[in-house]
C-alpha cells in the first residue's frame, strides 16, 4: 500500500481530534476521506503529508514512517491544503519555479516540468498573469500544479473544490481524474457529491473515529443492512425466511415481503435456493440502492 494509517491519534488540549484510526490507500484508486466539519479530516491529511506529528500511531508512506522521517515523506507527497497558499504577486511560471526549487529542482528539468504541469492543469492561457489576477477556479489549478510540480506518486488534496462555481467544479473534477492515473490520491472533503463523482473507495470519519470504510459500491449497498423486495406468484410465509441471512421480514402483501439483511451476497443465493426448494414462481427480487448521502447520515447520526 502507498499510504498506511495505523492507530493514529492526535489530541488538542482536552479534545481528541483523532482516536486510533486505521485505513490504507493504494495506487490507481482515488480514496475519498469523508466527514463533517471538525471530524478530523485536515488533521489526518497534515499528519499523512508530514506537516504535523501524531501523539500516537504512525503513517507509512511507501513504507516510510512519517514520525521518524517527516522530511522524507514531505518530498514524496504532493499536498494541497484546504486554504490554498499562493504568492499572489508572482506570475504562474515564477511561482512554480520557486516551488520546484524547494524540491532541489533546477535548470532544464525544472523548466520542462513547469511546462508539463501548466499544460496538464490548463494554465497555459493564463501564463502571463500574476496569480492575484486569476479567478478562484484558476487559483485552484495553480494549487494543483504546485502540488504536482515535483511529480509525486502520492497526492493529498484537502477540500480542493470549496468555493468553486458549478462550471469550475466540473473542470477541477476532470483535472483530478486526469492526474490520478498510476498515483495514489486521497481526497478529503465534506461534500458527498465530490466523493460520488470521483472516488472508488470511501473512508468516513466522525468525531475523530472511523465509522465506515469500503468501496463506494459496497458501502452504499450494505450500510446498516441492505433491503430486498421479494415477490412471487404464490403466497409467501414469513417463517420460510427464518433460517436465512437476514435481520427482519416485513409482509407487504400475501405474495410480497420486504427483507433487511447484513449479508446481501449470501442472502441472494439463499433466497434463490428457497424459491427453487418451494417451487415458487419468482416475480421480483429487487435490492434497494442507497445513495452516499443517506449512508453518511445514518452512520454519523448513529455515532452521535
Amino acid at each position: 500500500m502507498s499510504i498506511e494509517v495505523n492507530n493514529l491519534s492526535k489530541v488538542y488540549g482536552s479534545q481528541k481530534a483523532l482516536d486510533s484510526i486505521n485505513f490504507h490507500a493504494k495506487p490507481g484508486q482515488i480514496l475519498g476521506f469523508l466527514g463533517p466539519n471538525g471530524a478530523g479530516k485536515s488533521t489526518t491529511m497534515k499528519i499523512a503529508s508530514g506537516f504535523l506529528l501524531p501523539d500516537d500511531g504512525d503513517v507509512l508512506v511507501k513504507g516510510v514512517s512519517v514520525t521518524k522521517h517527516p522530511l522524507v515523506v514531505r518530498k514524496m507527497v504532493g499536498y494541497l491544503p484546504e486554504h490554498n497558499p499562493l504568492y499572489l504577486d508572482m506570475y504562474i511560471p515564477e511561482f512554480l519555479g520557486f516551488m520546484g526549487g524547494l524540491y532541489r529542482m533546477e535548470g532544464k528539468v525544472l523548466a520542462q516540468r513547469i511546462s508539463k504541469v501548466m499544460e496538464e492543469c490548463g494554465l497555459m492561457p493564463e501564463k502571463n498573469k500574476k496569480i492575484g489576477q486569476l479567478s478562484k477556479g484558476f487559483r485552484q489549478r495553480v494549487g494543483l500544479a504546485k502540488t504536482l510540480v515535483h511529480d509525486p506518486e502520492i497526492i493529498i488534496l484537502d477540500e480542493p473544490t470549496t468555493g468553486l462555481d458549478p462550471n469550475q467544479l466540473v473542470e477541477i473534477r476532470n483535472l483530478i481524474k486526469s492526474i490520478s492515473h498510476n498515483k495514489t490520491l486521497v481526497l478529503s472533503t465534506h461534500i458527498m457529491q465530490e466523493v460520488e463523482a470521483l472516488c472508488e473507495k470511501v473512508v468516513i470519519i466522525h468525531k475523530g473515529k472511523i465509522v465506515a470504510q469500503d468501496l463506494l459500491e459496497h458501502l452504499t449497498a450494505t450500510a446498516n443492512g441492505t433491503t430486498f423486495t421479494v415477490a412471487t406468484e404464490e403466497p409467501l410465509e414469513s417463517v420460510w425466511f427464518s433460517g436465512l441471512s437476514l435481520s427482519d421480514v416485513k409482509v407487504l402483501s400475501p405474495s410480497r415481503v420486504l427483507i433487511r439483511t447484513a449479508h446481501p451476497q449470501a442472502f441472494r443465493k439463499e433466497v434463490v435456493g428457497l424459491i427453487r426448494e418451494r417451487q415458487l414462481n419468482l416475480v421480483e427480487l429487487k435490492q434497494e440502492t442507497k445513495n452516499l448521502e443517506s449512508v453518511f447520515h445514518e452512520l454519523t447520526q448513529a455515532s452521535q
